[in-house]
This record gives structure tokens, C-alpha cells and sequence, in this order.
């Protein structure tokens, strides 16, 4: 069985890329539930150990005060969310945080900061922070917005492993979630990213209202970059009260595993996480996503603003499903 450690990001880019149409990954949706997952957990299984689901853990390392506009964020400056702007965290307590996540039996460690895209001052803080982060024995994530020239480089200096930057949805969708940015500028953040040597972490959202063509046009935008994202995390969306989608319909819970079964068929070699609204999902759910093909999650009881499942809850899973770490 081939693991990720055996594929390397080179072989990742030598080998042939299959270009996924929107409509193939729609006909992937459309499958009865057990034929989809039936494929989704033999792809994995050729790739992966089915039972072993890697742990992150994310840390907002500066929260609120964004100013973009991405209708599903509670740390937009242009929202009422009651969410207090926050200085940079000192580095002391971002390796308090670090060791105890380590402790906890997470093995990486990524840290978000509320920025359309860090000024050069900004960026010498965080570089630090990656690097002691990396003496840890951590693996590093950072998710700091756009870059500009020469900070992927600095980053790669300091040893960062992951580079954070979700396309969020699909390019038709896209002037429904954000207007402050387009899917273009997000691309060439995450060329400078792959320029730069740093594995690409790059997901989305569902649950805002798109239709099934618009999640499988996500899937098929992710899957069809060259090489796709080592890791890819499908957030559900966790609707914030005063962000313009306070309101919006919950996704039908098989939709959302269907979504993990097309990554992982498109996306063989990624790690596909459960990230955001997991601690919405019933043990049942979680258990069918990684049936889907889900081998990661974000570990601890919260990401950057909003709730996740307590480690007791995720330890006593595992134990019930017969999962380990890697």
C-alpha cells in the first residue's frame, strides 16, 4: 500500500494530471450513496491506511478586523459579530499552544491571522512563530491571506511546511460569497506558494446556498490544479450570526459526505479534511466521512473563531471506530 510519505510533491507534478470536467464530478454526486462510497473508500484504500486520520491543530494567531467582505466570516471588519479585534499573539503563547497540541497528539500545527495579506512587518512575527514552532517537532500551517512577492520565499526559509488558502467555491458562486477579491487573485497567491517549495492546503466551504453543480464545480477547480492540494480541507459552513449567510439552510448531511467521496475520488493522493461544523456532525456522520475518504481533521476545541469537538469526544471516536493517528 502507498502512503503519502512514498509521494513526493515532484512525483506529484510529474505524474499526469486527469482534467475533471464539472459534469463528470456531477455524475460522481449522482450515484446511489453506496456505489459512491464503495468507490471513494477503494481509491483510499490503494493510497492510504484506511483506518489512521491525521490531526491538526489550528490557532488564530490574530483575529477580527479583515477587511474583506466574505459573507460567511466572522471576522470581517464590515460585520457586526461581536467579535473583538485582537493584536498579533506573542510567540510564547503560540508555543504554550503548540506544545500542549503536540501533547494532545495533534501533528501539525496551523496558525491563522485575520489579514487580507500581511504587510512585510506583519510577516517577521509569523516567521518566527513557524520556525520555533517547526524545533517543536510539529509539522507548520500558516493562513495569513495574500502574499506578496518574496514572502512565500520567507516563509519557506523558516521551514513552513503548509501553506493555507481555500478557493472557498465555485468560480460561477464566487461574486455571491466575496467581492473584495476574485478566485484569480487567490491562484496567484497559491503559485507563489508552490513557487516557493511550501506544500498547498486548499479547500472550501459548502453549505452557502450553491447547488450540487456549484460543489462539484469546487471539487473540479481543486482537482484540476497541477499538482492538486497535498491536503483539502471541505468546511460546512457554521452560519454566524450578523454575516450576510446568518441565515442559511443547513446542507442535507449525505450531500456533505458525498462532497468528501468526489474529493477523495478526484483528489487520490490529498489528505481530505473535515474542518469547520464538525462540531455539528453526530459520531455517525464523521464516521461515514471517513468512509468517504476523510484522513484528517482539525483537533481541539476551537478553529480561529468558532467551536470544534472537545479531544475527549474525538479520542473516545477514535476508540470506537479503531482509528489511529498519524
Amino acid at each position: 500500500m502507498t502512503t503519502t510519505a512514498t509521494v513526493t510533491s515532484q512525483e506529484l507534478r510529474q505524474a499526469p494530471v486527469k482534467r475533471w470536467k464539472v459534469a463528470d464530478v456531477e455524475a460522481l454526486f449522482g450515484q446511489p450513496f453506496f456505489d459512491l462510497l464503495f468507490q471513494a473508500q477503494t481509491v483510499h484504500r490503494r493510497h492510504f491506511d484506511a483506518n489512521a486520520i491525521q490531526r491538526s491543530t489550528l490557532l488564530s494567531i490574530k483575529t477580527g478586523g479583515c477587511s474583506e467582505d466574505c459573507g460567511y466570516c466572522s471576522q470581517s471588519a464590515r460585520y457586526d459579530t461581536g467579535l473583538e479585534r485582537e493584536r498579533l499573539l506573542p510567540l510564547d503563547e503560540v508555543l504554550n499552544t503548540a506544545r500542549a497540541a503536540k501533547a494532545a497528539g495533534a501533528s501539525r500545527f496551523c496558525m491563522g491571522a485575520a489579514w487580507r495579506g500581511p504587510k512585510d512587518k506583519d510577516l517577521q512575527p509569523v516567521v518566527d512563530m513557524v520556525r520555533e514552532v517547526k524545533k517543536l517537532g510539529l509539522e507548520t500551517c500558516v493562513t495569513l491571506g495574500m502574499l506578496q512577492e518574496g514572502q512565500a520565499e520567507a516563509l519557506a526559509d523558516a521551514g513552513l511546511d503548509y501553506y493555507n488558502h481555500n478557493i472557498d467555491t465555485a468560480p460561477e458562486f464566487y461574486g455571491q460569497v466575496i467581492t473584495t477579491h476574485t478566485l484569480q487573485d487567490r491562484l496567484n497567491t497559491l503559485q507563489k506558494v508552490r513557487g516557493a517549495g511550501i506544500n498547498v492546503c486548499c479547500g472550501g466551504i459548502i453549505g452557502m446556498g450553491e447547488s450540487r453543480k456549484s460543489r462539484a464545480a469546487l471539487i473540479a477547480e481543486l482537482a484540476n490544479m497541477d499538482p492538486a492540494p497535498e491536503s483539502v480541507p471541505i468546511n460546512n459552513l457554521v452560519p454566524i450570526p450578523g454575516t450576510p449567510m446568518a441565515e442559511a439552510e443547513g446542507l442535507d448531511p449525505f450531500e456533505f459526505v458525498r462532497t468528501i467521496a468526489a474529493a477523495r475520488i478526484t483528489m487520490p493522493t490529498s489528505f481530505v479534511r473535515l474542518s469547520a461544523g464538525r462540531q455539528e456532525m453526530s459520531d455517525e456522520l464523521q464516521a461515514l466521512c471517513f468512509l468517504a475518504g476523510a484522513n484528517s481533521m482539525f483537533y481541539g476545541d476551537k478553529l480561529l473563531t468558532t467551536g470544534n469537538p472537545g479531544t475527549d469526544r474525538d479520542l473516545a471516536l477514535f476508540s470506537r471506530l479503531g482509528l489511529s493517528s498519524l
